[in-house]
């Protein structure tokens, strides 16, 4: 990422949390704990259904694993960074280590909406296609729904970060959020800026509305298939399958809307900073428990792990 010989900062300031000492040190062992645990759920995760070959060949679960590592890969791009910033007097960073973390934070995310399309089309096939499924989600299929998934991430927020580093900043340079996020860095660069916000915001919010309508779209027709079931027990089953995904789902979006569809105001910077904690420490947190803790074929994998270790041990 080149930038133009009239960029005068060198360096931006991320003012991060404000409060006092006790107030930072507090947030500084929340966030110790919650990125430690965050990281051992969906290890735990990825272990789980690699080590088991009943979950190793089902599509959802090859899914799930890599959405877990996606997990592990959105909360260290920037979770550490705000330990950091809890700990240092001086919250420095670099041009090029903020325009790198704006590349790599918001790719994850592209990569996470993919991912959550690619789960609701997943269980679009399951439920509504059931006899095509095997063929059309076989294992060598998803691995390449998978690989889709992650090339698309990154690939997509290549055009709006190189033309974010090639804006003139010549001054003020402070951040008033936990990270380099594309609106308070587009606030501070200097006129002329061109059609670089426009074009920024076009390739965003299409990609958004694209996942979000085809995941609508998708448990729709789920949905309307599961209510002409006759038989409620199959009703039920199938309804949990895809609650969780609901919830993950909601989640996500709900965060992104929060962040970019409110207005703003006099808070917004607090507001702004409230919904990054949420989709950066505390969601890549939930999600393991939402998708893990009442799903019956994940505790039956835990246990046939654990009688298998068991009988290991004995010998």
């Amino acid at each position: 990422m080149e930038t133009t010989n009239e960029t005068g900062v060198k360096e931006f300031i991320l003012l991060g949390f404000g409060g006092g000492q006790q107030k930072r040190f507090l947030l500084l062992i929340f966030l110790t704990v919650l990125y430690i645990f965050t990281l051992a759920e969906n290890i735990a995760v990825i272990t789980l259904v690699n080590l088991d070959n009943h979950l190793a060949q089902l599509p959802m679960y090859i899914l799930l694993s890599n959405f877990s590592w996606l997990e592990i890969c959105y909360a260290t791009a920037t979770v550490p960074r705000m330990l950091f910033d809890l700990t240092a007097s001086h919250r420095t960073i670099s041009f090029h280590a903020c325009f790198l973390q704006f590349y790599i934070f918001f790719s994850l995310g592209s990569t996470e909406c993919c991912f959550l399309s690619a789960m609701a089309f997943d269980r679009y096939l399951a439920i509504c296609q059931p006899l095509r499924y095997p063929q059309m989600m076989s294992r060598d299929s998803c691995c390449v729904l998978v690989a889709v998934c992650w090339a698309l991430g990154f690939v997509y927020n290549v055009v709006p970060v190189t033309l974010f580093s090639k804006l003139s900043f010549c001054g003020p340079n402070i951040i008033d959020n936990l990270l380099c996020d594309p609106e308070p860095i587009l606030s501070l660069a200097c006129p002329p800026l061109g059609n670089t916000p426009l074009i920024a915001q076009i390739i965003r919010d299409v990609g958004v509305l694209f996942n979000v309508l085809f995941v609508v779209l998708s448990y729709s027709v789920v949905i309307i298939n599961l209510m002409k079931t006759s038989s409620q027990s199959s009703w039920v089953k199938a309804f949990s399958t895809i609650s969780f995904h609901l919830v993950v789902v909601t989640l996500f979006y709900s965060s992104v809307a929060a962040m970019y569809l409110i207005p703003g105001g006099e808070n917004q910077s607090e507001v702004n900073k409230a919904v990054t904690l949420l989709y950066t420490a505390i969601t890549p947190f939930l999600n393991p428990l939402i998708y893990c803790l009442r799903n019956d074929q994940v505790k039956e994998a835990l246990d046939r792990l654990l009688k298998k270790k068991g009988r290991w041990l004995e010998r």
